[in-house]
C-alpha cells in the first residue's frame, strides 16, 4: 500500500532507490558502468548525429513538470524556429537514475536532461559524458545574476569546470501540527533539541489502552537506505553545523571525511534519545494512514509538496505551519537544511550545446522560475528569492510556501564526489546500529563512519 504522500513526492524521483535492495551488487554495478562510460566517452562522436536533428529534451515524468516542458518547449518552437526542440518525459524505469546511466552506456542520452540529481553529476563529469557549461559564452555570467557564490562553489566540479545548472529545489522543513505543539507548552520555533524532546515526552501516548505507545511526537524512515539519510541525519547535519560539508579536499587535493565532529555527533544522539524512549515510531507508518493527517505524529521532516497535499486532505480545524529543522540548544544563527536540488545538465552528444544552453536560460529567468513555481510548487535556485518583487504576489496568495521561500536563503546540496552514495551509505549503516538500535555510542558511530569514508576515498 503507497502512502499518498509519498506518491506525491517530487522527491520520488531522485537517484534515491537504485540501491534498494543489495548496495554491494548494485556498487559493483555502478563501477562497471563508470568504466564502461570512460571508454565510450573517449570514442568518437555517433557517426548518424546530424547537426540539423532537432534537439532533445528530456524531463521529469510527472504531471506539472511534463506541462511546464511542453509550455517551454512550445514557446521555443515559436520563437527559434531554426532550432528545433522536442521532449519526452524520461522513460519508464525502476530510477531515472537507472535510465539515464543506461543511455549515457548506450550513447542514446537526450541532449538536454532537466532532473539530474546533484549528487550524480561528478561521476558523470569525471566519465566526461557532459558539456563544461561554463566553457559557454555567457554562462558564467548569466549564472552569477541567479546563484550566489557559495551555490556556485557546490556545484563547481574537483577540475573548476561548472557540468551542471542549479535549478529548482525542495527545501526539507519540520511540518508541525501548530496547535498540538502550542497545547505541550515547550514554547515556540525554532525548536532545540532540549524543547523538541520535551515536547516527545509530553506528546507521546498509549491511545488505544493495550499497553503500546500508539502516538508519537513525529516519525522518520527507519530503513537502512542511504538516501533516506537525506531527510533526517543530512538536513539536522546541516542545520547544527551551518551548513558544513561532509566532506573536505586536503591541500593534497585529497576528500577526506569533514563530518568526525560535535555537529554530527549531536544529530546522531537527539535522534537516538527520540527512538530510546519511544518518542519517534520504529514501525513503518508511511504503510498506513497519514500519520500526521490522523494526529498520530505532531512534526513530520519534509518538503514542500507536503502543501498541495495537506490543502486536499486536512480536515478543516487542522492547524499546520513549517518551522526551520531543531538544533542545538546552544545554537545561534540560521538553521542550514538539505536542499534536496535537482538540476541541469547538456550531454556531450548535443550537437548544438550553444542553442541548447540558450534554450536552458528561458527556464530559470525570473519568468521561468515563477512558471516553475505556479505549475509545479518547486522551487528555483534562486538567491533572492524571498525578496525579490517579481515573486512577491505568487508568494503573497500561498502563505504556506513562504517559510519555504524565507529558508531558501540557507540551503545546501551534497558535496561534489563521484563516490557520495557510498558516503551516505556508510553513514546509514552506523545510523542503523547507533540511532535505531542503540548498539553503539553516537561518538563511536560517527568515527567508525568517517574512518569507514577514509578508507573509500583512499586516505587509509
Amino acid at each position: 500500500m503507497c502512502n499518498v504522500a509519498d506518491a506525491r513526492r517530487p522527491a520520488r524521483d531522485r537517484v534515491a532507490r537504485f540501491r534498494v535492495s543489495h548496495f554491494a551488487s548494485a556498487t559493483l554495478f555502478i563501477v562497471h558502468c563508470s568504466l564502461f562510460i570512460l571508454f565510450l566517452s573517449c570514442q568518437s562522436p555517433n557517426p548518424t548525429t546530424s547537426p540539423t536533428r532537432p534537439l532533445v529534451l528530456w524531463c521529469s515524468n510527472n504531471a506539472p513538470e511534463i506541462t511546464f516542458a511542453r509550455e517551454f518547449v512550445d514557446a521555443w518552437g515559436k520563437a527559434r524556429p531554426d532550432k528545433p526542440l522536442r521532449f519526452q518525459p524520461i522513460p519508464e524505469g525502476q530510477s531515472s537514475e537507472e535510465i539515464i546511466l543506461a543511455s549515457v552506456v548506450g550513447k542514446t542520452t537526450p541532449d538536454i536532461y532537466a532532473n539530474m540529481w546533484q549528487g550524480s553529476v561528478e561521476m558523470y563529469a569525471k566519465a566526461g559524458v557532459l558539456v563544461p557549461l561554463d566553457t559557454i559564452p555567457g554562462f558564467r555570467a548569466f549564472l552569477q545574476t541567479r546563484c550566489d557564490s557559495a551555490v556556485i562553489k557546490e556545484i563547481t566540479s574537483g577540475d573548476g569546470h561548472i557540468y551542471q545548472v542549479p535549478w529548482k529545489v525542495n527545501p526539507i522543513m519540520m511540518l508541525g501540527n501548530r496547535q498540538a505543539l502550542s497545547n505541550l507548552g515547550v514554547g515556540g520555533p525554532p525548536y532545540t533539541y532540549g524543547s523538541y524532546t520535551q515536547a516527545g515526552q509530553r506528546f507521546r501516548k498509549d491511545r488505544n489502552g493495550d499497553g503500546y505507545v500508539d502516538q508519537w511526537i513525529g516519525y522518520t524512515e527507519v530503513k537502512a537506505l542511504w538516501y533516506q539519510r537525506l531527510f533526517n541525519f543530512y538536513p539536522l547535519y546541516l542545520a547544527a553545523s551551518d551548513g558544513a560539508p561532509l566532506l573536505k579536499t586536503g591541500p593534497d587535493g585529497h576528500q577526506r571525511a569533514a563530518f568526525n565532529n560535535a555537529a554530527a555527533v549531536g544529530v546522531f544522539r537527539f535522534l537516538q534519545t527520540l527512538y530510546k524512549n519511544n518518542f519517534f515510531a520504529r514501525e513503518r507508518l508511511s504503510a498506513t494512514r497519514d500519520p500526521f493527517l490522523d494526529r498520530r505524529i505532531a512534526t513530520q521532516f519534509t518538503g514542500p509538496w507536503q502543501v498541495s497535499f495537506l490543502q486536499r486532505y486536512a480536515a478543516p480545524d487542522l492547524q499546520y505551519d513549517f518551522f526551520p529543522m531543531p538544533v542545538p540548544n546552544n545554537h545561534m544563527g540560521p538553521a542550514y537544511t538539505y536542499a534536496d536540488p535537482k538540476n541541469i545538465v547538456i550531454f556531450n552528444t548535443c550537437p548544438d550545446p550553444v542553442a541548447a544552453w540558450q534554450f536552458v536560460k528561458t527556464l530559470i529567468d525570473r519568468p521561468g522560475d515563477l512558471r516553475l513555481l505556479e505549475l509545479t510548487g518547486q522551487f528555483p535556485r534562486r538567491s533572492t528569492l524571498n525578496t525579490d518583487p517579481f515573486f512577491a504576489a505568487y508568494l503573497a496568495q500561498h502563505p504556506k510556501l513562504k517559510p519555504f521561500a524565507e529558508q531558501s536563503k540557507y540551503l545546501r546540496g551534497v558535496d561534489n564526489s563521484e563516490v557520495i552514495v557510498e558516503v551516505f551509505d556508510i553513514i546509514s549503516q552506523e545510523y542503523e546500529a547507533c540511532v535505531i538500535y542503540n548498539r553503539k555510542t553516537p561518538e563511536a558511530a560517527i568515527a567508525e563512519a568517517a574512518k569507514a569514508v577514509d578508507v573509500l576515498l583512499g586516505n587509509e
